[in-house]
């Protein structure tokens, strides 16, 4: 992902951690906000939940990076969260955080929904984006991959298929410099008409669609296109088969590693993209070090303007709210 030059101090990042979000939660949030902590010293988090967990971490480090801490209990009863869960109130406070100015980003493995309807409900959408999509780099054969949606839209559209193939070119060329990013459809098999009614109806669009950065559609592709990374280097398909196609990897690669490399981890964290600001989602059951990841992924992101910068080469600037 690149990192700053020995003799340059990175900049200043302010993440807002829930820390209630996630299977283990507040135990493992803990953990890995202790660890991304540690890991960048220009990292400032906004401990976004119970007092008693945020102590955990004040009373983990040195009094002298205090400063770089900050607690923000998550209100009882506000007015939004009343028929809300207190886990889901946990995601929507580290949102209002960014909208607010007092993060720069927001970081959750709380329910993808939750997560989801704050951030369009706070934040607001790009235009054009009906639904956001969850955007995870996978590393392949050949290097890595970026993968959307992986759990964000699971019944879904053309129109919207084709938006993400515009988001995720974006993405491949703003995060990770590929020029002219090659996009390609998941389906079943590469021959014409292959697939359901849904992959069947989009290579015409996609053939046609203008697509940023230079990118260009490459055609259909399969399952074992993405473990090589051969033919892509952003592969679209809709949330459903994304989330599935996800875990089994994460599974596969963690224990079997990729062809010719020992066992590797795919990263438990997503950027939700098309959404007004920046939010990375963890694996719900994600451990320590996944958060730890995510985390670094959010600071990354803002340090790179990656979302400003992926607005930008989409059409319409202007960011629209639900109200």
């Amino acid at each position: 992902m690149g990192s700053p030059a020995p003799d340059q101090e990175p900049a200043t990042a302010r993440i807002a951690v829930d820390l209630l979000g996630g299977d283990h939660a507040p135990a493992v949030v803990v953990d890995g906000a202790l660890r991304a902590f540690q890991d960048d010293p220009s990292l400032h988090l906004l401990l976004v939940g119970p007092p008693e967990a945020a102590d955990a971490i004040l009373a983990a480090v040195d009094p002298a990076e205090h400063a770089r801490l900050v607690r923000l209990a998550v209100p009882a009863t506000h007015p939004e969260d009343q028929d809300q869960d207190q886990a889901g109130a946990g995601v929507r406070a580290a949102v209002r955080a960014v909208a607010q100015g007092q993060a720069d980003a927001a970081v959750s493995a709380g329910n993808t929904i939750d997560i989801v309807l704050s951030a369009a409900r706070i934040l607001g959408r790009w235009p054009g984006v009906r639904r956001f999509a969850l955007t995870a780099a996978l590393p392949t054969a050949a290097g890595r991959l970026v993968l959307l949606d992986v759990g964000s839209s699971v019944d879904t559209d053309p129109d919207t298929l084709v938006m993400h193939a515009r988001l995720g070119a974006a993405y491949a060329a703003v995060v990770h410099e590929v020029a002219e990013p090659r996009v390609g459809l998941l389906t079943i098999g590469t021959e014409k008409g292959k697939g359901d009614r849904l992959r069947r109806a989009l290579p015409p669009l996609l053939e046609t669609a203008e697509l940023p950065a230079g990118a260009r559609y490459v055609g259909l592709i399969e399952g074992n296109d993405v473990v090589s990374g051969e033919p892509a280097d952003v592969v679209v398909t809709d949330g459903f088969t994304g989330n599935i196609l996800l875990k089994g990897l994460e599974t596969a690669y963690s224990r079997l590693g990729l062809p010719g490399a020992g066992a590797l981890e795919v990263p438990r964290a997503a950027l939700l993209l098309g959404v007004g600001g920046t939010v990375v989602v963890c694996h719900g059951a994600a451990s320590g070090p996944d958060l730890a990841a995510g985390i670094a992924l959010a600071a990354h992101l803002h340090r790179r303007a990656a979302v400003a910068a992926m607005v930008e080469m989409i059409p319409h600037n202007e960011v629209s709210h639900d109200g």
